[in-house]
């Protein structure tokens, strides 16, 4: 018994250890129930935080994060890292109020309370990404010029693109989604929609699955380069409508993993079983 305690006693003293499968000083109350995540969602979301890298939608900075399959009410994402360098051991879960679940002293983002009050206000939502997409962050600051669809690839963005100002919420503040409140103010400015711009900053997409978040993010990225390059010729530019988004939209329903396939294959090595498609 004194052996025992005097581990225990050695264990405080270094701040924190594992015991009886707590962790000791690092909030352990907070990981009741906590689990390993299912690893098809792990290897998916480093593949998509790759993926994201590799197709110049993020850079050094953003981030991707999946619902936890087994549990609604949490999350997964990496560490504060660079999306290019995640790895499976990066992966944590978080709770709703973008608390983490099992820390280990390891640093996270700053704005994940964009992604913990988008789950908590959008049940359909499965995945967020949130980037400083380079081709969209003008339609972010000109207010005359929305973000429409272009073409049938981007037809999500069809059915509207609102672009979220933290001054109404916040007055003058660092453009970071910090806290609780700014996370909940940007979630109301995305609604029920696909893509919602944040002025000054980027953009944060959702999907029902992680693959069309990914999806949605790439297009979102190459239909604002598409939409520069168009208004570039001069003359009036004819968009899709919202019939014409919602049918092209189911679609992509049944077509979007064969992009998923490729761009995972580039960055892993490996591709998940390929789905059949219709063209």
């Amino acid at each position: 018994m004194r052996v025992v305690e005097a581990a225990l006693a050695a264990c405080l003293l270094l701040g924190g250890c594992v015991l009886w499968g707590a962790r000791i000083g690092d909030g352990s109350a907070r990981a009741q129930g906590a689990g390993p995540a299912d690893a098809p969602i792990v290897a998916d979301l480093v593949a998509a935080s790759r993926i994201l890298a590799d197709q110049g939608v993020v850079d050094g900075f953003g981030h991707v994060s999946a619902r936890d399959p087994g549990n609604p009410n949490r999350f997964l994402m990496s560490r504060s890292v660079a999306p290019a360098l995640v790895t499976a051991d990066d992966i944590m879960a978080f709770d709703l109020d973008g608390v983490p679940v099992d820390p280990r002293g390891r640093a996270v983002f700053l704005e994940r309370f964009i992604h913990a009050e988008i789950y908590r206000a959008r049940a359909d939502v499965k995945a967020v990404v949130h980037s400083h997409s380079p081709s969209v962050i003008p339609f972010g600051i000109a207010p005359q010029v929305p973000l429409r669809a272009t073409y049938h690839v981007a037809a999500f963005l069809a059915a509207g693109v609102p672009v979220f100002d933290i001054r109404a919420a916040a007055g003058a503040t660092d453009m970071l989604v910090r806290d609780a409140v700014l996370g909940r103010a940007l979630a109301a400015t995305l609604g029920d929609k696909a893509v919602a711009l944040m002025r000054g900053h980027g953009d944060v997409v959702v999907g029902p699955t992680l693959p069309m978040a990914v999806f949605r993010a790439v297009y979102t990225e190459v239909n604002a380069r598409i939409q520069s390059q168009a208004m570039a010729l001069g003359g009036p530019l004819t968009f899709l409508d919202a019939e014409e988004g919602e049918k092209a939209g189911r679609a992509l329903d049944q077509i979007h993993l064969r992009a998923w396939e490729l761009w995972k294959r580039k960055v892993t090595g490996a591709a998940q079983a390929p789905a059949p498609h219709d063209r």
